[in-house]
């Protein structure tokens, strides 16, 4: 007769071994908007959450030179995004052009 122990360990080895497909959970990240320039840009998947925070004393945006989207920061507040497209997306301020970013989102 066999341990339950060994019927476990078993039971264990055989769940690592034959596995079952990975489950993805989305992420959140934070994108911060200090001193004039946006933050790092994290690597990002389909599904994650985007919360642009904007610190600086000005108003600001994200804006997405291909339009798919358009978050309005007033100063010193933060807005949340879902990401729904694989690919690369450049974004800029509205309000200061020459604050630029990219994202690059994985499916």
């Amino acid at each position: 007769m066999r341990s339950p122990f060994r019927i476990l360990a078993a039971l264990v080895f055989a769940g690592l071994v034959v596995g079952g497909p990975a489950i993805a959970v989305a992420a959140n990240h934070d994108i911060i908007i200090a001193h004039m320039q946006f933050g790092t840009v994290p690597p990002l998947h389909v599904g994650d959450v985007i919360t642009w925070r904007n610190d600086d004393i000005f108003r600001h945006s994200a804006t997405a030179r291909d339009k798919s989207f358009d978050i309005d920061l007033p100063p010193k507040s933060q807005k949340s995004m879902t990401v729904k497209q694989a690919g690369k997306v450049d974004f800029y301020c509205r309000f200061h052009p020459m604050m630029t970013g990219t994202l690059d989102v994985q499916p």
